[in-house]
């Protein structure tokens, strides 16, 4: 085996706790139920399906599910648009069947985190169709931001904001009045300085911990509250990417976004969760730098927040680094668990992503005619991202699928897109719904297994079948196998509640694009360059994202874990 000198200096980043709380280094995987599979064979997931796939989770090793919406909705944004948020769409089932799923899913020891959609609802709510009828004034329009148009005759937006999805953030009515809504048209802001508004959803949250729920991921955690006035704003975008501190450009900037109102929800919130035992609240909050982010995750506020500016960083050593300690040292100024997440329904999956020329980069989906990603590099370096990530402190998310190795679909013919934000950009946005085509659970059979007719609402890439799940039980090697043996190991070094303390660089190794770190008494090595590194005097290989080289070397685009003798 080649061997440099042991390890002997690292830089303390992050120290090892013992705490008692799960989500504090939980794994938590996220469910997208209508491409998770399809009990009714409807071609659409539901939520007895979900219940027939919860063994493969606990086989899997993860602590945690999180459900994405399934909420009663007309569906235009699959789902983010809630029409009743105490009912179940029948898309998906029934409150029996939640019922059901979540009683199952607690006793193979998992616990169940539900979407919450507080920044809009959908235009067919009750409360929306009841402040079109009302009118201009009434106190049913209160509750949402309605105002009146610019120019002589009101035929000019409010304002110039522009919608996350494209396109206006303004829609005007009948009787001349507009409405904001920061994503589709069909999704119309609340208004969050309304106290109705509040009470609404402090019952919203008690019928659901009522039900059983271990707590709530918050969409759009950062927009709730618009600066005072709705002022005009001109799009710049004052965060460098690159930053010191982390930053990659990820955060949503502008007077609709971060305001310091939004932090007075949480409190509430977090006092009505207090009431219940274990609960939590978890941030999607695209907020940079991380040091404001941390503040969604002060002891009387959230108990995490997705660490968007991790996800978006490339895949450069030195860029990885950077933000690992910027988010360690932001979070632990707060007292609160960093998170780390690779892939979510939002984002073109990471195997796609660091199979790029520019591996780690965020295009907008990936379709005909686009740059098309390596997909076996992308897949090396996807595995190699993974165990760098499950070696972290902190608390993991996964998304359905990733346990596969699954790339996005990059060829989806353009005529069968569903996200809104493919129309409402002129077909200049590819969406998202590449990263949500139905999964493949059997190799040979038709939809691969996702529903008992074949059926499946986005149409699969035939080359699937190699990333089906029966086709990787078992297999030494597989991307499932890896997963299930970097969970175990996870778990058993507890690296979720370890330490973090950098290697200032291997002995006898001139490459700068390695991240190394000890997490407790584990050894992390993850080699971004281009040749071979040898390993440390002293470590005992746990396991690795590939082979080593026949001379005991980690190979390019591979993390490897090993334990070091005291």
């Amino acid at each position: 085996m080649t061997t440099l000198d042991p390890v002997t200096t690292t830089t303390l980043v992050h120290r090892a706790s013992d705490s008692s709380d799960w989500w504090r280094h939980a794994v938590i995987y996220q469910v997208y139920p209508r491409s998770f599979a399809d009990a009714s064979g409807d071609g659409i997931g539901d939520l007895p399906g979900v219940t027939s796939k919860l063994d493969h989770l606990a086989r899997l090793g993860v602590d945690a599910v999180w459900l994405s919406p399934f909420y009663r909705s007309p569906q235009a944004d699959a789902g983010y648009d809630v029409a009743d948020y105490r009912d179940i769409d029948p898309l998906f089932g029934t409150l029996e069947d939640f019922d059901e799923m979540i009683a199952k899913a607690h006793r193979l020891g998992l616990r169940v985190i539900v979407d919450l959609v507080p920044n809009h609802t959908s235009d067919e709510h009750v409360w929306f169709q009841a402040a079109l009828a009302a009118g201009p004034g009434s106190p049913e329009r209160a509750r949402y931001i309605f105002r009146e148009g610019k120019g002589p005759d009101g035929s000019e937006p409010p304002n110039n904001w522009q919608s996350i999805f494209g396109g206006p953030a303004w829609t005007r009515v009948e009787d001349g009045e507009w409405y904001l809504h920061l994503f589709d048209s069909k999704q119309p802001d609340l208004n969050w300085e309304h106290p109705e508004v509040h009470e609404e959803f402090r019952s919203v949250l008690r019928f659901w911990l009522d039900r059983g729920v271990d707590g709530f991921r918050v969409d759009v955690a950062h927009g709730m509250v618009k600066a005072e006035g709705l002022p005009d704003w001109d799009g710049h975008v004052a965060m460098v990417e690159g930053a010191d501190d982390g930053s990659t450009g990820a955060g949503n900037q502008g007077p609709m976004f971060d305001q310091d109102g939004v932090h007075e929800i949480y409190r509430e919130w977090r006092k009505v969760l207090d009431e219940y035992d274990d609960r939590i609240l978890v941030a999607e909050a695209w907020v940079e730098p991380l040091s404001r982010l941390a503040r969604y995750v002060r002891p009387d506020e959230m108990h995490q927040a997705f660490n968007f500016s991790y996800l978006t960083t490339l895949w450069d050593a030195t860029a990885l680094r950077t933000v690992v300690t910027a988010s360690l040292e932001a979070n632990d100024a707060v007292g609160a668990p960093s998170t780390w997440v690779l892939s979510n329904h939002d984002v073109v999956r990471h195997p796609s992503r660091l199979g790029l020329s520019v591996p780690g980069s965020k295009p907008q989906g990936i379709g005909v005619g686009d740059e098309q990603p390596d997909e076996e590099l992308g897949l090396r370096r996807a595995r190699a991202a993974t165990l760098l990530t499950l070696g972290l402190p902190g608390s993991a998310y996964l998304y359905q699928g990733e346990e596969l190795g699954l790339p996005e679909h990059t060829t989806l013919d353009d005529s069968l897109r569903q996200d809104p934000a493919w129309w409402r950009t002129g077909h200049t946005e590819r969406g998202r719904d590449g990263c949500r085509v139905p999964l493949p659970w059997e190799a040979k059979s038709p939809g691969f297994g996702f529903s008992p007719t074949g059926k499946t609402w986005l149409p699969q890439p035939e080359t699937w079948d190699r990333y089906a799940l029966d086709a990787q039980v078992g297999v030494e090697g597989s991307t499932y196998e890896m997963y299930r043996e970097a969970l175990r190991a996870r778990r058993d070094h507890r690296l979720g509640s370890g330490s973090l303390g950098w290697v200032d660089g291997l002995p006898g190794c001139p490459d700068a694009n390695v991240v190394a770190f000890v997490n407790r008494e584990v050894l992390v090595v993850a080699n971004l360059g281009t040749d071979p590194i040898g390993v440390p005097a002293g470590a005992e290989l746990i396991m690795s994202s590939a082979p080593l080289t026949e001379d005991g070397a980690i190979p390019s685009d591979t993390t490897a874990w090993f334990t070091l003798s005291s």
